[in-house]
Formats: structure tokens, C-alpha cells, sequence
């Protein structure tokens, strides 16, 4: 027998051009899909009072490196050059299976508790196997929607970030496809997260590419940040040796020169910008505009919790005003009219919530409230004297909610949290991401 769940009477922002917007409309879910949204829905079904609230797809974060959750905070004045040695070099050879099965069980309850539905989990922590196995354990206790993207091993910064010439292991991204991700229909699908030319040899490369591609797996590289190798050229190496196609997600690109731009666009790529990142460690600008006018749909991603937030209203606004402070900056130089491509807070959050799932290879099962779609949907409160009173429901959930606003997240039609508690038993998980802490720092103080 089927459940059905109604979300009645609340302002609902589908993001589905076809429906738009309703100042009173209800939400129709039964089991993990979207039914019905319309105005006034009758139906036989638990209900949900959303008076008052405002009613939008789950936000997708396309990048975040979950396992740092239990070294969260621990550089918060890095650059990316410091993080490379403090992080990669001193934490992560240090970290047991046990310490990354924490990490992203605590890491996707945040995302959740946020209003993250769905996470592209960028995981280069694989260091045995066994690391790799309780990655994927720790999203699937959460039960978030993610994409698990097996990365490199983390045992030496010289090793795996200089033209290392080591491959990710093969065997083991087999094992863990056929073990995990036999099906690409469920909560939880595979990527492959490859280092890239300047980090790796050409050879390396190749063969990283050509093993995603053998098991159909998407791409996920990090090209064009920072002074570290990869700020330049990077999509021109890899159109080079014939590997550009539109299974490939590019991460800050905040280096791109317009031929690499018209590269990506050209070849299908997608692109996942981390604002607060980009701007915080000296990776670039954010470049969101940037993607924009090159008819690109960018997303937004957090990338680390080692240094910044973990919840995609900052992003939203890091990025949003990066590029306006930008472009008024250049406007006013030269005195002349802000262009009509301006950014705007519609605008972001489509790009926070459609164009997440457009980039993580999801926009047929979510990132929109559209009938037919997995029920991923995120309930906030607009009573909250942050929100209240709303004028334009897209401006308060993207210049005004934060965390505490976010009342209900249901993945895959399970309420995950409700009346602004999340559903888990966030004790022992908040015991588990802290002994993993203690055991970390005390391994760093060993060695140091």
C-alpha cells in the first residue's frame, strides 16, 4: 500500500518553468515521488501545515570533501597552499576507515539538517580499501542523496599531487562499483574524482579517464585554482589528449581562459563553483557569471568545512555578491550601466537547486518540484523574524533564511527532518565525529 504525504498551504517555489510559482499551493507525495502540485490538492493522505512557510527543491551541493567533517574548523585562515600541507599532508594520512565513516555520516546529516538533499561527495581519502567502504556506509546510514566520487589515496602530498604517478586503483573502483552501485537508479550513484593533468602524468591521466569511462562513471576534476599546479591550462591538456566530453564536471575553474571556457562548453561539460572557497583561500574569483555567459549552468558547492560553512546560503550569497561587487566595480571604472546579465536572487536560486542536479547528472529524478520527480523537498520557516515579512519568496530563502529557517527535508519522499529536528540520533553521531576528532589530533600531535 502506498504512503502519501500532502503539503498543504505553503508559498511554493517549484523551479519548474512550467508550473512556477504558487503563493498557496499544495505538494502532493506518494512514496518517494511527486504526485501532484497545485493549488488546492484533496487527496486521502498524511498532511503537513505549511502556512506560512516557503516550499522548495532540496538544495545540491556538487562538491564537498565530506571526510574533513571531523577536522572541521581546524583552518579556518588557510590558503589553498597551507591547506594542501595542513590537510592533505598532515590529517589525511592519518585517518582510519572508522574516521571517515563518521565524517560523512555526521558530514551528510549536516547537509541534510541545511536543506541539502543531494551531495556530490568528492572522497580522496581512499586509503585502504576499507576507507572507501565506510564512505559509502556513512552516506547510506544518513540517507542522503549523493554521489559517491571515488578519489585518490591521501598517504603523501608528494606522492599524489605532484605528477604522481599513481593511479587510482582499479580493482578497488570495480569492487566498489559492483558491490555498491550495480544499479545507477538509487539513492545513492558513483563518480570517479580524478586529480587531473598538472597533478598527475599525462599516463595517469589516461588511464583515469579511460576507467571511468569503461564503468560509465562521470567525471569530477578540480582545474584552474589557486598557484598550485592546475591554475592554467588544465582543460587545454585534457582537450589535448582527446578527453573533454560532457561527462565531466569542472570544479572552481576560476582560471579559465575564454578558450578553455568555449572548451568546456563546446564538449558538454558542467562546472561547480565553491564561492566562499574561492574567494577565502585564494583560489579566484568565483566565477559564476563567467559560466553564464558562456550559455554554461553553473552550480554551487562547499568544498571543505575545514575553513568555510556548510550550508548553501552562504554560498548563495558569497557568489551572488562576488560577481555583483565585481562587475559594479568594472561599471563604475569605466561609468557606465550594469549590464542587464546581473546577477539576481531568482537566479541564484536556481542555480543552488535545477542546476545542482543538472550538474551531479540528476535533473530527471530532482532538483525541482515537477510531478514525476523524486520528492526531494526542503519546507522553511518564513515566520521567522529573519524572514518575516516576505515581500519576493526567492529573495527571503536566498538573502534572508539560514539554518535554524529550515523546518522539514524530505529525501526520496522520507522525512528526514521535521519541525526543525532532524530524524537520527544526532548524540551518537555528535559522539562518533568527536572521537574521531580526539583520535586525529592526537595522531598529528604523534607525528609532529
Amino acid at each position: 500500500m502506498s504512503h502519501r504525504l500532502l503539503l498543504r498551504g505553503g508559498h511554493v517555489l517549484t523551479m519548474d518553468p512550467d508550473i512556477g510559482d504558487l503563493p498557496s499551493g499544495d505538494v502532493l507525495v506518494e512514496d518517494d515521488a511527486i504526485a501532484e502540485v497545485a493549488p488546492r490538492i484533496d487527496a486521502d493522505a498524511e498532511v503537513i501545515d505549511v502556512a506560512g512557510r516557503i516550499v522548495i527543491p532540496g538544495f545540491v551541493d556538487t562538491h564537498r570533501h565530506t571526510w574533513e567533517t571531523a577536522i572541521r574548523g581546524v583552518a579556518p585562515d588557510a590558503t589553498l597552499d597551507d591547506y594542501f600541507v595542513e590537510i592533505l599532508d598532515t590529517f589525511a594520512p592519518v585517518y582510519t576507515p572508522e574516521d571517515v565513516y563518521a565524517s560523512n555520516l555526521a558530514g551528510a546529516l549536516e547537509c541534510l539538517n541545511a536543506g541539502i538533499t543531494t551531495l556530490v561527495d568528492w572522497s580522496h581519502i581512499n586509503n585502504t580499501p576499507e576507507h572507501a567502504d565506510a564512505a559509502v556506509r556513512g552516506l547510506q546510514e544518513a540517507g542522503i542523496r549523493a554521489q559517491y566520487a571515488y578519489g585518490s589515496a591521501n598517504t603523501s602530498l608528494a606522492d599524489y599531487w605532484f605528477e604522481s604517478k599513481l593511479v587510482i586503483p582499479a580493482d578497488d573502483v570495480r569492487r566498489v562499483r559492483s558491490t555498491y552501485f550495480s544499479s545507477d537508479d538509487g539513492l545513492l550513484t558513483m563518480a570517479l574524482a580524478a586529480r587531473g593533468p598538472g597533478f598527475c602524468t599525462d599516463d595517469v591521466v589516461r588511464a583515469e579517464w579511460a576507467l571511468a569511462r569503461e564503468l560509465a562513471l562521470p567525471i569530477t576534476v578540480h582545474v584552474a585554482m589557486g598557484r598550485q599546479a592546475g591554475r592554467f591550462d588544465m582543460v587545454k591538456r585534457l582537450d589535448g589528449l582527446g578527453l573533454l566530453g560532457p561527462d565531466t564536471t569542472y570544479i572552481h575553474c576560476c582560471h579559465l581562459s575564454d578558450e578553455e571556457w568555449r572548451l568546456v562548453a563546446d564538449t558538454g561539460g558542467t562546472v561547480s563553483v565553491a564561492p566562499q572557497v574561492e574567494m577565502q583561500m585564494g583560489h579566484g574569483w568565483p566565477p559564476v557569471m563567467k559560466a553564464l555567459e558562456h550559455g554554461l549552468r553553473p552550480s554551487l558547492s562547499v568544498d571543505v568545512v575545514t575553513t568555510v560553512p556548510g550550508d548553501m546560503f552562504t554560498q548563495i550569497r558569497a557568489a551572488f555578491a562576488a560577481d555583483r561587487a565585481r562587475v559594479n566595480a568594472a561599471c563604475w571604472e569605466a561609468d557606465t550601466p550594469v549590464p542587464d546579465t546581473m546577477l539576481t536572487a531568482r537566479r541564484m536560486l536556481e542555480i543552488a537547486t535545477i542546476n545542482g542536479a543538472h550538474v551531479a547528472g540528476l535533473e530527471a529524478r530532482t532538483g525541482s518540484l515537477t510531478p514525476g520527480k523524486q520528492a526531494d523537498i526542503v519546507v522553511l520557516d518564513a515566520t521567522g523574524i529573519n524572514t518575516a515579512p516576505v515581500h519576493d519568496a526567492a529573495a527571503a530563502v536566498a538573502l534572508c533564511a539560514d539554518v535554524s529557517n529550515v523546518e522539514t527535508v524530505i529525501v526520496g519522499g522520507v522525512v528526514r527532518k521535521r519541525d526543525g529536528r532532524l530524524l537520527a540520533d544526532v548524540g551518537r553521531v555528535r559522539g562518533l565525529v568527536e572521537e574521531a576528532r580526539d583520535r586525529l589530533v592526537a595522531q598529528v600531535r604523534k607525528a609532529a
